[in-house]
């Protein structure tokens, strides 16, 4: 299908679900008509033709009050019996089995199926009485035409409550989008925040502190005094420099090269960070440690950071973490294992990237691995390891 045939496709089916109403009522009027028509050909004409028209009509709301369209359609399906001969609206049984198999509660849909099933071996019986075999093969039929739309009914139902949950899912979604990018912009201004205050505080201590001395020196000996210029003016140069990077990193998108990302030596901060929000974790870190490029640090770090954060949330109370660090020959190795939930801290993976899914594909990105899964007596357990390059 192509993308025009798909648009029209869409256009559509949203065109019929705000006009679901406008639909079912031309369909109840439409077979109303020709079951009237075929009914006034009959002898009996006038009670056919009312039978008809109960039949039909109810069908108008089987969307709206599925249970009240299909109530309305058995009863006057009952006093068809009564009629010489079958009514000509008996398609409306299907239409409302199949409407209460869709839309209703499901003891509605339930007694519809069942209503229909004992009409279709009633109206065997009462028309058509010629010989068992006969009855048998045509309550056969018409048993099968009512078990096949209450079966259609029940697929609308299942796609109904599969459109529920996907909307919404995707509000869920568009939530979560929503609380990230507002924690997300909240801590990269506190981190613009603590680097600009880095920088003014170190800086301005460094200005302040040479121009007090170069006040009593520069009497003494005015080469000192020059050497202090010359201290405060690369200082001062070098926090313009810094301040211009902080400010550009405000002035550009997410992205841009010039905004500091974590690393490897960053764990141990973050380490502090999570065993702040009260949960236990513990350090350890081996090896000698070596330069990484900027995106395997950054890897490194994420995945950690990721593992840390699903401890949050998903192990339990009370639950300890031991991060590892160990700087092989072979590779960088990261270990995050906690004493929580075990199997239930499996969590899907959010949009993103993040989540299990997204650790794997940030080591595989590099040719690294990670392996996770809950550990032996309880626990979970995430391995990770990454080159020194990629």
């Amino acid at each position: 299908m192509s993308a025009e045939q798909r648009n029209v496709f869409d256009r559509v089916v949203s065109w019929t679900r705000a006009n679901s109403v406008l639909i079912d009522a031309s369909l109840a009027l439409g077979l109303a008509a020709l079951a009237w028509a075929g009914s006034l050909a009959d002898d009996v004409g006038a009670p056919a033709a009312v039978v008809a028209l109960g039949m039909t009509l109810p069908l108008a709301v089987r969307r709206r009050f599925p249970e009240v369209s299909g109530g309305l359609v058995a009863v006057f399906g009952l006093v068809q019996l009564l009629l010489p001969s079958p009514s000509y609206a008996n398609v409306a049984v299907l239409v409302s089995v199949f409407s209460l198999a869709g839309y209703a509660r499901p003891w509605a849909s339930r007694a519809g199926l069942l209503l229909g099933l004992a009409g279709a071996v009633i109206c065997s019986v009462r028309y058509f009485p010629v010989t068992v075999g006969g009855v048998v093969l045509l309550s056969f039929l018409i048993g099968f035409s009512v078990l096949a739309s209450w079966s259609l009914g029940s697929l609308r139902r299942a796609q109904r409550q599969n459109e529920l949950a996907l909307v919404e899912r995707a509000r869920l979604l568009e939530n979560e989008r929503e609380n990230e990018s507002r924690m997300a912009a909240t801590t990269e201004r506190q981190r613009i925040a603590r680097e600009m205050h880095d920088v003014v505080a170190h800086s301005l201590s460094v200005i302040i502190a040479q121009a007090d001395g170069g006040r009593y020196a520069a009497t003494a000996d005015p080469q000192v005094a020059v050497q202090v210029l010359e201290t405060i003016s690369g200082t001062g140069r070098q926090a313009l420099t810094d301040m211009r990077n902080l400010l550009g990193v405000l002035r550009t998108g997410p992205g841009d090269d010039r905004a500091p990302q974590p690393d490897a030596a960053m764990i141990g901060d973050l380490v502090e960070q999570v065993r702040a929000s009260g949960l236990p974790v513990s350090a350890e870190v081996t090896g000698e440690r070596r330069d990484l490029p900027p995106a395997i640090g950054l890897a490194a770090y994420r995945i950690v950071q990721e593992s840390l954060t699903n401890v949050l949330k998903h192990a339990g109370p009370r639950a300890r973490t031991r991060v590892r660090v160990r700087w092989e020959d072979d590779g960088l190795r990261l270990e995050v294992d906690d004493d929580g939930r075990g199997a239930a801290a499996m969590v899907q993976p959010s949009p993103g990237g993040q989540g299990l899914v997204g650790m794997s594909e940030r080591a595989r990105l590099h040719g690294g691995t990670v392996l996770s899964g809950p550990r032996p007596g309880g626990g979970f357990s995430v391995r990770a390891r990454l080159p020194y390059s990629s």
